[in-house]
């Protein structure tokens, strides 16, 4: 496990996680292929906003379970909130191409396909 600060581009919304970088989601629904996300998930404990709470805007769709945050300001979605389908617990989707220090050109995608779910 392994500790990531992460942010959106204008830095309004700053974000810490312990994370183990595996697997990194790439999902193909109309949502995260358009955005480009990289996702990897981590239960709401390991997760901490440091700052942008009032900064952040909530997206939903499709069977609007999931809570896709992103800045107001510039845009960027660095995580999104729901819960783990198996375990009903509190999970963070985080978009690892906003972790300082991660180049994704280096991680292992798993192919998801969102589109089909």
């Amino acid at each position: 496990m392994e500790k990531f600060h992460g942010r959106c581009h204008c830095g309004a919304v700053t974000f810490e996680a312990e994370a183990e970088l595996n697997p990194i989601l790439e999902c193909n629904c109309s949502h995260c292929s358009v955005k480009g996300l990289l996702l990897a998930f981590v239960p709401a404990t390991q997760f901490r906003l440091l700052s942008g709470e009032a900064d952040l805007s909530e997206y939903r769709f499709n069977k609007k379970v999931i809570a896709h945050l992103f800045c107001k300001h510039c845009g960027v979605q660095p995580f999104g909130r729901g819960q783990d389908p198996a375990t009903g617990a509190e999970t963070v989707a985080i978009n690892v191409r906003t972790l300082a220090g991660v180049d994704a050109s280096k991680l292992t995608l798993t192919p998801f396909d969102g589109k089909s779910w």
